[in-house]
This record gives C-alpha cells, sequence and structure tokens, in this order.
C-alpha cells in the first residue's frame, strides 16, 4: 500500500516530518504487522485538509483489505461521514448505538448529552 510519505529524503527522521506524515508513519508499521484490527484515536486531529483526506482513504483501504476498524473521534461529522455503526458513550459506557443511515448529528448529540426522544 502506498503511503506518499513526504520527506526531504531518506534520512529525515519521522520526529521533522508534518503531523500528517507522522501519522502515516506509525500507520506504515501497523500495516507491516499485518494486524486485523486497527484503532484509531482522534486520528485526523492536527493535521491538515489534505493529510486528513489521505488518512480517511487509508482506512477505508484497510477495511476493504479485511481489517476491522475503531476510530474514537470527537469531529461529530468524520465520525458520521466515516463510520459505518455509531457508538456513543457518556459518563465511561455506551449510551446508544447507531447504524450508519440512523446516525444522524442530531441523534448522536443527543444521545451524547442523555436527552431521550
Amino acid at each position: 500500500m502506498d503511503l506518499r510519505i513526504r520527506t526531504q529524503g531518506p534520512g529525515q527522521s519521522a520526529l521533522h516530518l508534518s503531523g500528517g506524515n507522522q501519522q502515516k508513519v506509525v500507520l506504515a508499521k501497523w500495516l507491516a504487522a499485518r494486524a486485523d484490527i486497527f484503532i484509531f484515536d482522534e486520528p485526523t486531529r492536527g493535521i491538515d485538509v489534505a493529510a486528513r483526506h489521505e488518512i480517511y482513504l487509508l482506512m477505508n483501504r484497510v477495511v476493504e483489505q479485511g481489517a476491522g476498524v475503531l476510530m474514537i473521534s470527537s469531529d461529530l461529522p468524520e465520525v458520521l461521514g466515516m463510520s459505518d455503526r455509531v457508538l456513543v458513550m457518556r459518563a465511561g459506557a455506551v449510551r446508544a448505538e447507531f447504524a450508519r443511515e440512523e446516525a444522524t448529528e442530531a441523534a448522536v448529540l443527543n444521545a451524547a448529552l442523555g436527552i431521550t426522544a
């Protein structure tokens, strides 16, 4: 899988890469391990729009290759756009579960705030 990591050269340390490229380096390590499940915790926090899009494409490719993905994110549009199923946690427990077609911004926010219909 081509991750398109941009460096100044082969000797550049990952420490000196952009945030998006650092994210891709971490993902490359896990892809090399051939993990069956990937946990992405705030996968696009602090990265630019182009790198965000690339991370989303990579996450989708991982799923297409048969791995499971658990994404933890406080970015509601990201959650709604990337998820097949959404679980809402509040006070340390799962309080609601939505299929993709049921997961609306209002429904997820209400569940997160403890508001029942």
